[in-house]
């Protein structure tokens, strides 16, 4: 979920790309991806073998010896992750876990949670990491947002920005954040993208804008195709797929451009270097061995590929 440290816009010609980029065979309406209870789920095809997992021993021996790297998810955020129909997760995270799994020889098993809670049950040890579309920031880093309570370092893996999404038609007429004064806007609680609300509710003096913070994105979603919400602020990925994918691409639309694009980052406590730098090292792997460039293809999100795994590159 994207961060509220200011980024510069895309151009046109970016969106009109990452909107063919992030297109994804089938309309399917985002309201029901699941509860955020605790209902962990695994894949075992994440698991690899310690012959064809080149980067294993670099792996802290304690997770080695289990085979496991659990990851703690706010799974409701297609096309990055969300439950599919067989009720197990799905999209573009876990397939980019599934290929870190496989170079590092462990299986990545996902746990479903809100999203304001996963840093914090990281760093009490609930799980290993937390892999959610979580956008990497100073604050972040160093603990002091809500949402991060204990602070994290972040393997960066992705880069995404957010973005205004309405109904099919923009009867409201909003084109960019000043135009969402007076209106109703959902965004998700804990995010920057709620911060982003926050923000843009600043400068609209008297013309408040009614804000509708949910625990979870498709809730948001769902305020905006049942018209309690004139428009949501979600990330850029995630308002494309619901474009064009959403009723089958009849129910809503992205106005304007990406706003502020950001790194994603695998966060990793900040005790656990050497599970963090395993990480980095994997992801790197997996963009020299064009396994991630694959993944991304599947789902259409070339645009957020990134060339170089980074940590901490947040500002």
């Amino acid at each position: 979920m994207t961060a509220s440290t200011t980024r510069r816009s895309t151009a046109a010609k970016s969106r009109i790309a990452a909107v063919s980029a992030i297109a994804v065979a089938g309309a399917m309406l985002l309201t029901a991806c699941g509860d955020q209870t605790d209902n962990g789920a695994s894949d075992s095809e994440t698991k690899g073998t310690s012959s064809a997992a080149p980067l294993a021993d670099k792996l802290p021996k304690e997770i080695r010896d289990k085979g496991v790297i659990k990851v703690g998810s706010d799974i409701a955020y297609a096309p990055m992750e969300f439950m599919d129909e067989g009720n197990k997760p799905a999209g573009v995270d876990i397939d980019i876990a599934k290929a870190l799994g496989k170079v590092l020889g462990v299986e990545f098993q996902f746990e479903n949670s809100t999203f304001d809670q996963l840093v914090l049950g990281m760093n009490n040890g609930r799980t290993d990491i937390v892999m959610s579309s979580m956008t990497d920031t100073k604050e972040r880093q160093q603990g002091a947002t809500e949402d991060a309570k204990g602070g994290a370092d972040f393997v960066n893996y992705f880069k995404a920005g957010s973005a205004i999404l309405v109904q099919k038609g923009n009867p409201k007429k909003v084109n960019t954040l000043d135009d969402l004064c007076g209106l109703t806007v959902a965004a998700q609680r804990g995010t920057a993208n709620e911060a982003l609300l926050k923000e843009t509710q600043k400068k609209c003096g008297s013309d408040k804008i009614k804000e509708f913070i949910s625990d979870q994105d498709t809730d948001s979603i769902t305020q905006l195709q049942t018209k309690r919400a004139d428009a949501v602020i979600t990330d850029f990925p995630v308002a494309l797929y619901n474009e064009l994918n959403a009723g089958g691409g009849k129910l809503f639309e992205v106005v304007g451009e990406q706003i502020d694009a950001a790194p994603y980052g695998i966060a990793v406590s900040k005790k656990n270097t050497q599970l963090r730098d395993a990480l980095q090292a994997a992801v790197q792997q997996i963009i020299d061995d064009g396994s991630y460039g694959e993944v991304l293809k599947e789902w259409k999100a070339e645009s957020g590929a990134i060339e170089k795994a980074t940590v901490n590159a947040g500002k």
